[in-house]
């Protein structure tokens, strides 16, 4: 598997103002270590363990995004070094992510998943639900949590005009969110959507984000 050679491959065809998250869950550290010295440094996880693990034992400049659905009680491990945590839906979490991030005397970005899938196994916000969340006193009152945009993922399909529909969806949930809310807000600008099989689609359609894996590193190990 030539990794750094699939990196550059992907970043020389990507649009100015999309970044790619290299997602390197399930891979040893070996080859995150190629793609690193390549010039990658964006990486993604979704397993709180083998974050901090991974954290622990690589090079400290890695911009580590966790890219699953943190658990609550999980979000301390992460809370001093994660980058952006895209998978947020629930003041709940938001309100534990903002606890740790004071207690590290740092700021978390966060991105609001959507459910924009027809898949019910996939997590995710609907528009009305976002808008619950922002609406209330209790986000107001949070200051160490920052919105940084929004999440979602297509359903796994061959039919390329539902994905598209998935994320032409995304994309208007977060120019309602940045009308609505974020207006005035220069951090609110990320929109996360489209992996190795869809990540084209996802460009044409507005994605700033996108999070590739097997594209990278070959079929995950399990």
């Amino acid at each position: 598997m030539d990794i750094a050679g699939n990196i550059e491959t992907i970043k020389k065809n990507l649009p100015k103002g999309v970044k790619l998250v290299a997602v390197s869950k399930t891979k040893p550290n070996p080859d995150i270590l190629e793609a690193y010295y390549s010039g990658h440094k964006i990486f993604g996880e979704n397993k709180v363990q083998d974050l901090v693990q991974k954290y622990e034992q690589l090079p400290k400049d890695i911009e580590w995004h966790f890219i699953g659905h943190p658990q609550t009680n999980k979000v301390k491990l992460i809370a001093p070094f994660v980058h952006l945590i895209h998978g947020v839906d629930s003041i709940k979490l938001l309100k534990v992510i903002d606890s740790e991030a004071k207690k590290n005397h740092r700021e978390i970005a966060c991105l609001l998943q959507f459910h924009i899938a027809e898949e019910d196994t996939k997590f995710g916000l609907t528009l009305n639900e976002a808008r619950e969340i922002l609406d209330n006193n209790e986000f107001k009152s949070l200051n160490n949590v920052v919105i940084a945009g929004v999440m979602g993922m297509a359903t796994y399909t061959e039919n390329s005009e539902q994905i598209r529909n998935e994320f032409k969806l995304l994309n208007t949930i977060f120019k309602a969110l940045k009308n609505e809310y974020f207006s005035g807000v220069k951090s609110f600008t990320e929109i996360s959507m489209g992996m190795s099989d869809d990540y084209q689609i996802a460009i044409e359609e507005g994605s700033t984000l996108i999070r590739v894996g097997s594209k990278i590193f070959g079929e995950r190990n399990y």
